[in-house]
């Protein structure tokens, strides 16, 4: 994300007192760029929180495009199942090698203890709904397929959570508690 504010700020001053010139430390025009420049640092951290907010989203979805890339028509609840099974399985080799690398006796790593909850946090979105991009719409298929992986494009897609049950419900973008 550029850093706009403080562009034009520095640029009116520049303009307005010339290239070289000092400024005073407690200047009206230090102040403003200081400003600017706070501005500009929360509005990059916010975007960094957002970003690693929304990355799992992305990795999901990035996942089930892959997934379906070989099939045409619309998918069944039982095969949208099997997707989302082989995806909840995707750490499962890791864990196992993280697992057998431990000494007896030892606490497990951090890494390993990571994997674990999230695996735990996903099994459990699994059992009251998961939520994918509805896969069983010919046209939400197609766009998913051409989707070019930027969060900004995802609102364009239908989603549902899909449960352990074979129960499909419609689901909003983005994904808030059981929406």
């Amino acid at each position: 994300m550029p850093s706009n504010r403080l562009s034009k700020v520095q640029k009116h001053i520049t303009k307005k007192k010339g290239k070289n010139v000092a400024l005073h430390e407690n200047s009206r025009d230090t102040r403003r760029l200081q400003s600017a420049a706070q501005r500009d640092d929360k509005l990059n951290r916010l975007a960094a929180v957002r970003e690693k907010q929304n990355h799992p989203y992305l990795l999901r979805i990035k996942s089930f495009q892959s997934y379906t890339m070989e099939h045409g028509a619309p998918l069944s609840i039982s095969e949208i199942q099997a997707m989302i099974e082989d995806f909840l399985g995707r750490d499962d080799e890791e864990l196992a090698t993280l697992k057998a690398e431990r000494r007896p006796g030892r606490p497990p790593s951090t890494r390993e203890t990571l994997l674990k909850q999230n695996q735990s946090m996903e099994q459990g979105e699994y059992a009251s709904g998961f939520w994918v991009p509805d896969l069983e719409n010919a046209d939400n298929l197609q766009k998913l397929k051409i989707w070019n992986g930027q969060w900004s494009g995802l609102p364009t897609l239908q989603f549902a959570r899909i449960s352990k049950d074979g129960v499909k419900r419609e689901s909003s973008f983005p994904p808030k508690g059981l929406s």
